[in-house]
């Protein structure tokens, strides 16, 4: 496995990735790989190169909504530096990839009680993350199934950085807040005009300029605006 890029690390100065490098491993991320339950005490954290993580909140009878989308521009489980060693959220690889680098919780908050490149780098990041989980919750609320499966396919084709992509109907049901017949309806709108291939679970982006017309007005307003300054 030759690990690729993870934009927060490599924001980072030479000395501070110096200090970091002895303690980094390297995970896959597998299909439906989970990475923290509600509840369970943070005790290393991920910054993915390949694939897609997602961080969701579980609801008692069973429904499941997505919060956040990370990948390569991104970190999960930073808020371990920010004095919370407990996951609030669950989170899970949503897209298999290659990989991730990995840290313990430990060099990950001496590193971070520094305020040195990457304290600055994770709250840059965690600027945009707020303002992503805001405008999600505004999306869902005020626009239809195809706007938001055109900006959520956008959005993770940013993150893998490649065309194809492994992607279940539930979890696509699950990322734009819906039952699974309408992800289904959604994503079948979307073949017909000819924007992606979907079949089998296999996700092909096939006109990415035609995605970027059919979304909704949040893609362009928040995502792409943060990931040009998340990923230069």
């Amino acid at each position: 496995m030759s690990p690729g890029v993870n934009h927060i690390l490599a924001s980072l100065p030479s000395d501070d990735r110096a200090r970091l490098d002895p303690h980094l491993g390297t995970v896959v991320l597998s299909k439906d790989k989970p990475i923290y339950r509600f509840d369970d005490a943070i005790k290393t954290v991920y910054f993915p190169w390949d694939g897609v993580c997602s961080i969701t909140r579980a609801m008692s009878d069973g429904r499941m909504v997505e919060l956040e989308t990370v990948g390569r521009e991104g970190i999960v489980g930073h808020l371990a530096g920010f004095g919370e060693p407990i996951a609030r959220f669950d989170a899970m690889v949503q897209v298999p990839g290659e990989g991730a680098y990995t840290l313990a919780v430990e060099p990950f908050r001496a590193e971070m009680r520094r305020q040195g490149a990457l304290y600055d780098a994770v709250c840059r990041y965690m600027t945009f993350s707020h303002s992503l989980v805001a405008t999600s919750a505004a999306c869902n609320a005020l626009h239809d199934s195809v706007e938001r499966c055109a900006r959520w396919l956008l959005m993770a084709h940013d993150r893998v950085g490649r065309d194809k992509f492994d992607l279940s109907h539930e979890y696509l049901a699950m990322m734009i807040g819906v039952r699974r017949p309408t992800a289904t309806l959604a994503a079948g709108e979307l073949q017909k005009a000819g924007l992606i291939r979907y079949r089998r679970g296999k996700m092909e982006i096939v006109d990415r300029e035609g995605l970027e017309r059919v979304s909704c007005e949040c893609y362009v307003n928040v995502e792409q605006h943060f990931l040009q300054r998340l990923c230069p």
